[in-house]
């Protein structure tokens, strides 16, 4: 693709009827190319990546370390997957976001009926008190009962909660921090379960056992693993990045559960990688910029070069960088392409899907943005700075995952994936294939699996899980 971009370039070039503009031109490209080199990642520091990653998740999983390490491979209490046995009604309520989702499931021997509805929360409850919050959910839960008719029923839920999350049983998970947007007053380093659960008794109108928490990459993990029983990787790549998986419970030091089963499932939050200056021989001026304006600077830094909520700011101050260089739009920028969060993710998507040589979609960009007196050479350097973003960003997930596909050293397993970046972005998936193969251990197959509805339906089929294992129990 970079490849195809530069092509372009030479093609503008190429084309110009006047000599002095053809090699302005040129040198304009050469020279974002040169500012661009700085957002590329050689394989050596890739692999350097991977070795300070590995040991980052062995930090996590050992009870002496994992005070002071910053991927903190949270024990799930999961230690038992779908099998395909697993019957009955169950809702789900799916938090991870400026909305939610509840849902409920009907389980049977051989069909899957799920039926689901997304619920807004109000900036002033983001940010107002974790009562209000919980108060806010429980009624909605209600109401969604109500309307499907199982408003008298007793049912089992599981709580998909995509916030960082220390869990202390399989319905205890205590809040680390707030992230997304998210500031409730009174849930830091409180158990999110008994909130809930405090807020339903507060109603006292609806029968609801809660099963099980998770958060959305165990609850991709789970929904792919329904279908795939090879699935032993979950994986986000949307508005955060995060990473679980199957490990084996004899390296689990802070595991206090059952020992007899041989695995668990690991929530490594892998989005605080680099936390320590990790990273840094690798950020940009660009990242750095990301960071400092953020709401929680000098947290999250990887999910920071990676996630959706981030890659279209990185694109936006490199655009900037240029533009006042005098190297894009003859240095002439406009009020939105200066103004903070207005290149939004979804534009690195929309500008990388048109095929080489066609700007349709960046025209249409830039236009919106102020821009357009763009020239095609403009639209072609926009693009390779997109490319460059999410390439990186592309590479750095394919170094963690091929981490975790070393370090189990299975012969063959399958990476559940959702959220918008991996789902929407023409050529991540592709990237990620390549890289990844170019990374793991030989011998060791991978496939990558997009999950359907992943985070909402895998809280269901964790307590569909809880259930089965109860009743075979007991």
């Amino acid at each position: 693709m970079l490849a195809a971009v530069r092509s372009t370039f030479a093609g503008i070039c190429s084309k110009s009827k006047k000599t002095n503009s053809m090699c302005a031109n040129d040198l304009i490209h050469s020279r974002i190319r040169e500012e661009c080199e700085v957002l590329k990642m050689t394989d050596k520091q890739i692999k350097e990546i991977m070795c300070r990653l590995h040991n980052d998740l062995k930090k996590g999983l050992s009870r002496a370390d994992h005070d002071k390490a910053t991927v903190k491979c949270w024990i799930t209490y999961i230690q038992d997957l779908p099998n395909g046995k697993e019957r009955g009604k169950f809702l789900a309520l799916d938090l991870g976001g400026t909305n939610f989702r509840v849902l409920i499931i009907n389980l049977g021997e051989n069909h899957f009926d799920m039926q689901s509805k997304i619920y807004a929360i109000p900036k002033h409850i983001m940010t107002g008190t974790g009562i209000a919050l919980f108060d806010h959910i429980a009624e909605c839960l209600a109401n969604f009962m109500k309307e499907h008719g199982v408003y008298e029923e007793r049912l089992a839920l599981g709580f998909t909660f995509s916030f960082p999350l220390k869990q202390l049983g399989l319905t205890k998970g205590v809040l680390q921090r707030w992230t997304k947007g998210f500031s409730c007053s009174g849930v830091v380093g409180e158990d999110v379960v008994q909130g809930l659960k405090d807020a339903i008794a507060r109603r006292g109108d609806v029968q609801i056992d809660i099963c099980a928490i998770l958060n959305d990459t165990t609850g991709t993990l789970m929904s792919c693993a329904w279908k795939n029983h090879n699935c032993k990787i979950g994986l986000i790549v949307g508005t955060g990045s995060n990473a679980c998986y199957v490990e084996k419970t004899a390296n689990c030091e802070l595991f206090d559960g059952e020992p007899d089963k041989e695995e668990l499932l690991i929530n490594t939050e892998w989005g605080a990688f680099g936390d320590d200056g990790s990273l840094d021989f690798v950020r940009t001026e660009f990242d750095r910029e990301v960071d400092v304006t953020s709401i929680n600077p000098g947290k999250q830094i990887q999910e920071k070069m990676i996630s959706g909520m981030y890659l279209g700011e990185l694109v936006r101050l490199a655009l900037v960088k240029f533009t006042r260089m005098g190297l894009l739009f003859g240095g002439q920028g406009s009020d939105l392409l200066f103004e903070g969060g207005s290149f939004y993710t979804k534009y690195v998507s929309e500008i990388e899907s048109d095929k080489p040589g066609d700007f349709t979609s960046c025209m249409e960009v830039l236009e919106e943005l102020g821009l357009s007196h763009a020239s095609d050479a403009d639209m072609a350097a926009v693009r390779y700075v997109c490319e460059c973003v999410s390439r990186r960003a592309a590479h750095l997930v394919s170094a963690g995952i091929a981490t975790l596909l070393n370090k189990m050293n299975e012969p063959r397993v399958t990476v559940g994936i959702d959220g918008s970046v991996y789902r929407f972005h023409p050529h991540f998936h592709t990237l990620m294939c390549e890289k990844i193969a170019q990374l793991v251990r030989p011998g060791l197959q991978f496939d990558l699996m997009l999950s359907e509805d992943g985070s909402g339906r895998g809280a269901a089929l964790v307590a569909a899980v809880a259930c089965r294992e109860a009743e075979q129990g007991s």
